[in-house]
């Protein structure tokens, strides 16, 4: 199997290489075609290569959270001037990290490798009678779902991208930028699709994948692959970012009421931020993620949260590259009865399952700590946490920002209770106790308007799992209050610049005019 991924991201990085010109990546076709699409272990081996680039492209430069959590967000940085630099937004600053994450072009391997893979694969239905209707159905479904996932991710982050859906056999001319609105509506088509045809897990004689998915037993594919809850809930994801939030409630249902169908259910505080609790291999508890599984020889030194935020005491590192805070962390965890941190009126720190070393110069902020298999020792320092994008929470809140947006205020409240039951369970000693059966719900005079405390529950609940700043943009489009990020909004400000390279290789992209 590992065989098989490395070729398949070998094959599929080059093949990515012949779009210089649209896609501003090196332009190579040395890979020889010929015998390729020929057979069962073809299609898996193409299959697992586009999920390898996608996992490449979030992790690259821990792009993911860069993106997500440093920029604008709760973090700050000792010493380093180019997070600093994208702390402040100040996205033109001349950093190597800033520069290659102004390029989209390991994006573009992941659509290039999709519509090379959606082209070709009949050709291995037609020549190997293994890889049934059924098979290539689903894999279809799964291929269709990231590419259009990838596309999603780049609206977000440039706005405006090219727009390609096919690899036109490795013949190029310069194209533009499509408006990202369009694009959205292609997602959003793209995901609806892919969930009518995709299973609620692999391997276990799902209607919609009956028998062995590649011969292989449901724990290898479990939290691994695409599954039509994934689609479901990454729709109400789009919908969100779009402000359809009657699509929000429509999409988030299917999943809050399916769930159990993919075995799949709400995460404790100990089990989240344990060693090897929920960000540890792969879970079906993971709505959307990608692994890097220790048991698969995945575990990394980068390209994680641990890489940026881990410091001693947890690991021999002196100084974490972005930390949290005293005064954030005092003013985000508020609440004493709070389990995943809580201090006292004394000072006293009574549940530290997000920090370690909060009376030190640097709080380490240590809710994911996937140190090889789960290992404690602080010399570990290569990772192997999943980088997990969307699991039932998040659609769980992300619910509950719908009804509040339409103001159904009750709908929302009985929503962000379901997360708060999972988290505010500390006794009055400050223990946290999972089993206690009473919980300190919400409260208008405690945690203000519904909308303001679905979104502080964002901001504790996700930390470091890269969603904040698009939160952000969330919460200042429905609150409509705060000048300054709304000047950002309306002048494209909350977009990322386009890399000087790119503009350079193609002379019809215009760079975003916040950036001029």
């Amino acid at each position: 199997m590992k065989k098989i991924i490395l070729l398949s991201l070998v094959f599929f990085s080059l093949l990515a290489g012949g779009c210089k010109k649209a896609l501003d990546v090196n332009s190579t076709r040395v890979v020889n075609e010929v015998n390729y699409w020929n057979t069962l272990e073809d299609a898996r081996a193409g299959i697992m290569g586009v999920y390898g680039l996608t996992r490449a492209a979030l992790a690259d430069n821990n792009g993911h959270w860069i993106y997500g959590d440093v920029r604008m967000g709760n973090f700050d940085s000792p010493i380093r001037q180019d997070l600093k630099a994208i702390i402040k937004n100040d996205l033109n600053a001349s950093y190597p990290v800033i520069k290659e994450l102004s390029n989209w072009r390991r994006f573009y391997a992941i659509v290039n490798a999709a519509n090379i893979f959606l082209e070709r694969i009949p050709e291995v239905k037609a020549n190997d009678a293994r890889y049934t209707q059924n098979n290539m159905d689903v894999d279809i479904a799964q291929v269709r779902f990231l590419r259009a996932y990838a596309y999603f991710y780049m609206v977000r982050i440039w706005g405006d991208v090219p727009f390609l859906t096919t690899s036109r056999d490795g013949s190029f001319e310069n194209v533009g930028r499509t408006n990202k609105d369009a694009i959205l509506e292609f997602v959003q088509a793209e995901m609806l699709a892919s969930a009518l045809v995709l299973p609620y897990r692999y391997s276990v004689n799902d209607i919609q994948q009956p028998g062995l998915y590649y011969n292989e037993y449901d724990s290898r594919w479990n939290g691994a692959l695409i599954r039509k809850l994934t689609a479901y809930g990454m729709l109400a994801n789009v919908a969100a970012w779009q402000g359809k939030y009657t699509d929000v409630i429509k999409y988030s249902n299917i999943v809050l009421t399916d769930y159990p169908k993919a075995s799949m259910n709400y995460t404790s505080t100990t089990f989240l931020t344990q060693r090897n609790g929920f960000f540890y291999d792969k879970r079906n508890e993971h709505l959307l993620a990608f692994g890097f599984v220790w048991g698969h020889q995945d575990a990394s030194f980068s390209g994680n949260m641990e890489s940026l935020a881990l410091a001693e005491p947890v690991v021999n590192k002196s100084i974490p590259d972005v930390f949290v805070p005293k005064d954030s962390i005092l003013t985000i965890f508020k609440e004493t009865n709070d389990g995943r941190f809580n201090i006292d009126t004394t000072g006293v720190t009574h549940s530290q399952a997000y920090f370690t070393n909060f009376l030190g110069r640097y709080p380490v902020f240590s809710k994911i700590k996937v140190m090889q298999d789960g290992s404690t020792d602080p010399t570990f320092r290569i990772y192997s946490s999943s980088i997990v994008v969307s699991r039932l929470e998040d659609i769980t809140l992300l619910r509950a920002e719908a009804y509040a947006a339409l103001g159904e205020n009750t709908n929302a409240i009985n929503d962000l209770n379901t997360v708060r039951r999972l988290r505010y369970n500390v006794d009055n000693k400050g223990q946290l106790n999972e089993s206690a059966s009473t919980f300190i719900a919400y409260d208008a005079a405690r945690n203000g308007a519904p909308v303001d405390a679905i979104f502080l529950e964002r901001q504790k609940e996700f930390m470091g799992e890269g969603m904040h700043f698009y939160d952000q943009v969330r919460y200042h489009k429905i609150k409509g209050t705060n000048a300054t990020f709304l000047n950002l909004i309306n002048t494209g400000g909350i977009y990322w610049p386009i890399s000087r390279d790119l503009i350079a290789q193609n002379p019809l992209l215009t760079q975003n005019s916040y950036w001029k």
